[in-house]
């Protein structure tokens, strides 16, 4: 989307610093990649139709968005990634226009400390176990009795677990994750620490970075207008023990950029789920959503 394009504007303009010079490894890779993300078209700017603010056990008020009514079919429940929101994952690269081209009512969720949703600072409030538990309480409260679900990257992990926990999901989506959900339990934090990630984050210098990978995250979030003292706190509380694949009934697409280094061997992850299949996508971790293939091979899977 456009945040993500002024992102790589932003990295270009760093060329020049400590951080940039030292760019290596598959980390490096990644914010490279940022760099080529295009602007999504203005006509995927689609207001949605309802702003629901929900409390959930904690406190916590959720942003939950609608588009169309439930009562005119299954809809689809959305879950952004990290440092992301609806807007940026679902709006501008045209998912959620899609899914209304095909007929159907979705709903999408600003996960806590992201987009409009409350942001405390606070690691015990955060992690996708969490998430996991506030979107099943937006599912209670919005009274679904059968939904569809996707979810990317961060918000892929969430609906895993949301999907090993409930037979209320009828069909799932999950991109911008591989192998590393299997053997991992979450994003793959091979590429780069989640826990110097949070102290990137909160440097007051982004040129003194732990690792590249950071710089792409921080600048991103700058450029979204994110809090990064919460998205630090769930960088901190990332998911990191088994998920019981075994266990989701649902039929499973996941998807994956050709490019991404944080979707490693995606394949590995459709083998692992009882009933699944794999497509890839042009693009790297962030431009693969905004591949008109992503919002084509989304709306199919779900059609059926």
């Amino acid at each position: 989307g456009l945040a993500l394009a002024a992102c790589g504007t932003a990295l270009n303009r760093r060329g020049a610093s400590t951080a940039g010079r030292a760019l290596t490894g598959p980390a490096a890779a990644l914010l490279r990649q940022g760099m080529a993300l295009k602007p999504a078209p203005a006509r995927h700017a689609l207001a949605a139709d309802r702003i629901h603010e929900l409390v959930m056990d904690d406190g916590v008020r959720l942003q939950v968005y609608a588009w169309g009514e439930s009562v005119g079919g299954v809809p689809v429940l959305l879950q952004h990634g990290f440092a992301a929101n609806t807007r940026a994952n679902w709006v501008e690269p045209g998912v959620v226009a899609a899914l209304r081209d095909a007929g159907r009512p979705v709903l999408a969720v600003d996960a806590r400390g992201h987009g409009g949703s409350d942001a405390p600072h606070d690691p015990a409030y955060y992690g996708e176990a969490r998430m996991a538990r506030d979107l099943a309480m937006v599912a209670d409260a919005l009274a679904l009795e059968r939904f569809d679900l996707v979810g990317y990257s961060m918000g892929a992990i969430v609906a895993l677990l949301v999907a090993a926990d409930s037979r209320r999901v009828r069909r799932l989506v999950v991109g911008g994750i591989g192998e590393a959900a299997v053997e991992l339990g979450g994003v793959d934090h091979r590429v780069f620490d989640p826990l110097l990630l949070a102290d990137d984050l909160l440097r007051e210098d982004p040129a003194g970075v732990h690792q590249s990978g950071s710089l792409l995250f921080r600048l991103f979030a700058e450029r979204m207008g994110g809090d990064r003292h919460a998205l630090a706190a769930q960088a901190r509380s990332f998911h990191r023990v088994p998920i019981a694949l075994s266990a989701i009934r649902a039929p499973v697409l996941v998807i994956a950029g050709r490019r991404d280094v944080l979707a490693r061997n995606p394949q590995r992850l459709a083998d692992a789920l009882p009933d699944a299949e794999r497509v890839q996508v042009p693009g790297d971790h962030l431009g693969a959503v905004a591949q008109p293939a992503l919002a084509r091979a989304i709306t199919t899977f779900l059609s059926h």
